[in-house]
């Protein structure tokens, strides 16, 4: 059988390249608070943490102007950003593979679940999840923390080492040692070595090739 049950995949730098979508949006929200950025690759920051942390942290935004330039974000981002998204060309081959092998598979993302829901209904890889859990669009249950605690009160029949957790970034990492349960983080995404490194995942791959060696690998008995 496998040593996991239940694969946690974070979607922006894990299942798809979000990019061109979020830090046009970003762009186009600091437009609004009259901020100019031209160059976008400066905007990758904004790529994985929840946008109330980013906001703050890299503009030095308060809550009221965190929250409105949130909503300026979400006007693009809705309209057009969502699919300004490439699919990494060997996730639905894993995925595929997976599910074969009996794998519950679930979406944890700080990116609202109704986007969320939406992006993996666009690459036809919806089918493929038993639960998306993503942000609520009032800005309750951002941290990855919280997304991951989530789950697992969804899956409460599980014990924690069933579980693993897939990210590019710190915060999917520090959210699984938060939690309790193991994680692997992919280079291939938005957060470097360094980054990942740093909060001591599991751990570390640079392709999707090598995500399915581990899990594989994971079969005992």
């Amino acid at each position: 059988m496998n040593k996991y049950k239940i694969i946690l995949f974070d979607l922006d730098g894990t299942l798809s390249d979000p990019k061109i979508g979020i830090t046009k949006s970003v762009q186009y929200a600091l437009k609004k608070m009259d901020i100019d950025e031209p160059n976008i690759d400066k905007l990758e920051c904004f790529i994985g943490p929840p946008l109330q942390v980013s906001f703050a942290e890299y503009y030095d935004f308060d809550e009221g102007s965190t929250q409105k330039a949130i909503h300026f974000y979400r006007e693009r981002f809705k309209d057009k950003g969502m699919f300004e998204n490439d699919l990494y060309s060997e996730i639905p081959f894993l995925l595929k593979s997976l599910k074969e092998q009996q794998y519950i598979l679930v979406v944890a993302t700080s990116k609202p679940t109704v986007f969320s829901e939406q992006i993996l209904k666009y690459f036809n890889i919806d089918h493929y999840f038993d639960l998306v859990a993503g942000s609520n669009l009032d800005g309750t249950r951002t941290s990855k923390t919280e997304i991951i605690q989530y789950i697992l009160d969804k899956y409460n029949e599980h014990r924690l080492d069933d579980f693993i957790m897939i990210g590019d970034r710190k915060h999917d990492m520090i959210g699984a040692n938060n939690i309790g349960i193991d994680s692997i983080g992919v280079t291939y995404g938005y957060g470097s070595f360094k980054e990942l490194s740093d909060t001591n995942p599991t751990h570390i791959v640079n392709c999707v090739d090598e995500i399915t060696d581990i899990l594989i690998a994971s079969k005992v008995g």
